[in-house]
C-alpha cells in the first residue's frame, strides 16, 4: 500500500496502552511476572524424513546454514537431536529443582515423537501450548492451507498430550495467523506478537482475543544469530538488565511481564546453562516476583482486566464509510467532507478513541486548502444570533450554546452580542468561534471583546484552533 492510496482500515495498532498502561494486578501484588517458555521443536523441524522438500536451516549452532534441497543434513539433524536427548533433561532438572513453572511451546509433530518428554512435562505440571503442527515457515501458505494445518495441529496436540491447547504461538507465522486462530476460537491466549510488556485484548471477527506478547530479545535464539550472544555472560547480563528495569517499573506502580524464550538445543548446552541458573537465582533473590505459566497470566488478566468494548453501532461506524460519515460528519460543523477524507485516509485501532479519531480528522482539516478551511469557519453560526433565535441551529450547537447560557440573555446582552457579531464578521470575514464548553456568557463576552482587536492572521489561527476544540468536545460525547 503506497502513501496516498485509499486504505479502508489500517490494521496495525501503534497506540497500545499509551502513556498510562494499566497497573497489572498480579497475585499478591507482585512487582513483576516472570515467565519462562521452553520451545520444544526437536523432531518437528524441516527434514526430508518428515516429508519436507529440504533440510532445516533455522536456529542451530550452524549460523547461516542453508536448506539442502532433497537431502538430509546429518549435522543439522544431530544438533536438533541434542536438544531432545540432552538439553531437555538438563532444563527439566533445573526448573523442577528450582520449583519454577514453565510453559512449553510444543510443535505437535515433535510431541508425537517424544513420549517420555511429554510425560515429564505433564508430571511437572508444565503448560503445553501449541507451537503449530510442524516447525516450518508459514508466510507463503494460503489462508485455507494454514487453517488446515491449524486444525491438524490441534488434533495431534490433543492426541499427544491428552488435552486441547489453550495457548498458541506459531512463531514462523503469516499475516493471517492471529486472525485464523481468533476465528477458530477456544484459545485463552495467542502469543504471535512482540509489541508490549503486558497482555492486551484484540478485537477481530466479533471476538475479543487475549494476546500475550512474546520476546525475541530475552531469548536464547540470539546465540544462533549474527550479532547475538557470544557467551552465557552476555545472556545473563541482558536478562538481569531487563529484569531490573521491569522490576523498578513495578516498584513505581506499573508491574509488567518479563518473557524469557528458551530452546532445548541452544540453552541446553552446558556452557550456557550456568548463566541461566545464575539468572534464576538472581530473580528468586528478589521479593514480590511471580513466576508463572502463560496460561496463569492469561487467566489472571482475563479475571482482572476485562476488555473495553466499543458499542456495536460505533464499531460498525468505524468500519463502514457511509455509517461513519453519518455518525461523525457533523463533528466539524456542516462539513462532512472532513469525515469522508479521514475515513479514506485509513483509520486504525489508534483512532477508536475520541482523541485518536480527532487526530485523524483535524489532520484532514489542516491539510485542506485555505478556501476549504474558511468554509468550515463560515459554517459555524453566530453566537446568540438569528439562527439561535429561530431555532435553526444544529443539535450540537443548540446544546453547546444553551450550556453556556446563551439562550437566556436579556435584551441588553442580546444587543451586545448582535453588535459584536456584526463588527467581527465585517472585520474578519467569518463568524466569531469559541468552544463554549466550560464557559459562561460573561467569559465568552470577555473573550469576544479581546479577540476582535486581533489582526486577521492571528484571529484566523485562533478560530481554527477553536473549531478543532469544538470537534474534540463533540467526539468525547460519542467515543471513549
Amino acid at each position: 500500500m503506497r502513501y496516498g492510496e485509499q486504505l479502508v482500515h489500517y490494521p496495525r495498532n501503534m497506540r497500545g496502552y499509551g502513556a498510562t498502561p494499566p497497573a497489572a494486578k498480579w497475585p499478591g501484588g507482585a512487582t513483576i511476572a516472570v515467565q519462562f517458555v521452553l520451545n520444544y521443536e526437536e523432531g518437528g523441524e524441516n527434514c526430508i524424513l518428515h516429508g519436507d522438500e529440504a533440510s532445516e536451516a533455522f536456529l542451530s549452532e550452524i549460523v547461516g546454514a542453508a536448506p539442502w534441497l532433497g537431502q538430509r543434513h546429518w549435522n543439522m539433524e544431530s544438533i536438533y537431536e541434542y536438544g531432545a536427548r540432552a538439553g531437555f533433561w538438563r532444563l527439566h532438572h533445573l526448573f523442577t529443582s528450582s520449583n519454577i513453572p514453565v510453559t512449553v511451546y510444543g510443535v505437535a509433530a515433535a510431541l508425537q515423537r517424544a513420549p517420555e518428554h511429554v510425560q515429564a512435562m505433564l508430571d511437572a505440571d508444565w503448560e503445553i501450548a501449541s507451537h503449530g503442527l510442524k516447525w516450518i515457515e508459514f508466510k507463503d501458505f494460503s489462508r485455507q492451507q494454514e487453517k488446515q494445518y491449524l486444525q491438524q495441529a490441534i488434533q495431534l496436540h490433543e492426541a499427544a498430550t491428552g488435552s486441547r491447547p489453550r495457548g498458541w504461538y506459531l512463531g514462523r507465522c503469516s499475516e493471517n495467523t492471529v486472525d485464523l486462530f481468533t476465528e477458530e476460537g477456544g484459545f485463552d491466549y495467542i502469543s504471535d506478537a512482540y509489541d508490549d510488556d503486558l497482555p492486551y485484548w484484540r478485537h477481530h471477527a466479533g471476538r475479543e482475543q487475549l494476546i500475550i506478547p512474546y520476546t525475541l530479545d530475552c531469548n536464547d535464539m540470539r546465540f544462533a544469530t549474527p550479532q547475538g550472544f557470544n557467551s552465557g555472560d552476555q545472556f545473563e547480563a541482558y536478562l538481569r538488565d531487563a529484569f531490573d528495569t521491569l522490576y523498578a517499573e513495578g516498584l513505581a506502580g506499573q508491574p509488567k511481564m518479563m518473557n524469557i524464550g528458551l530452546h532445548c538445543r541452544l540453552i541446553g548446552r552446558p556452557g550456557r546453562m550456568a548463566a541461566l541458573k545464575r539468572f534464576i537465582d538472581y530473580a528468586k533473590s528478589h521479593e514480590s516476583v511471580w513466576f508463572a505459566r502463560r496460561i496463569d497470566i492469561a487467566r489472571r488478566w482475563s479475571d482482572q482486566h476485562r476488555p473495553v468494548v466499543l458499542p456495536p453501532h460505533l464499531r460498525v461506524a468505524l468500519g463502514d464509510r457511509r455509517k461513519f460519515v453519518s455518525t461523525f460528519g457533523g463533528v466539524f460543523e456542516h462539513s462532512p467532507w472532513i469525515a469522508e477524507r479521514a475515513f479514506d485516509s485509513g483509520l486504525g485501532m489508534a483512532n477508536e478513541t475520541a482523541w485518536g479519531l480527532h487526530h485523524a480528522m483535524k489532520i484532514q482539516f489542516r491539510l485542506a486548502n485555505p478556501k476549504k478551511r474558511l468554509s468550515v469557519l463560515n459554517a459555524h453560526p453566530d453566537l446568540a444570533g438569528k439562527l439561535a433565535a429561530t431555532k435553526q441551529l444544529t443539535a450540537d450547537s443548540t446544546i453547546e450554546q444553551a450550556g453556556a447560557g446563551l439562550d437566556r440573555l436579556n435584551d441588553s446582552e442580546r444587543a451586545t452580542f448582535a453588535r459584536l457579531n456584526s463588527d467581527y464578521v465585517k472585520k474578519f470575514g467569518f463568524p466569531f468561534i469559541i468552544a463554549v464548553k466550560g464557559h459562561d456568557k460573561d467569559a465568552i463576552l470577555t473573550a469576544f471583546k479581546k479577540r476582535i482587536d486581533n489582526d486577521r492572521e492571528t484571529e484566523l489561527a485562533t478560530a481554527c484552533q477553536q473549531v478543532e476544540t469544538i470537534a474534540l468536545h463533540r467526539l468525547r460525547e460519542l467515543l471513549p
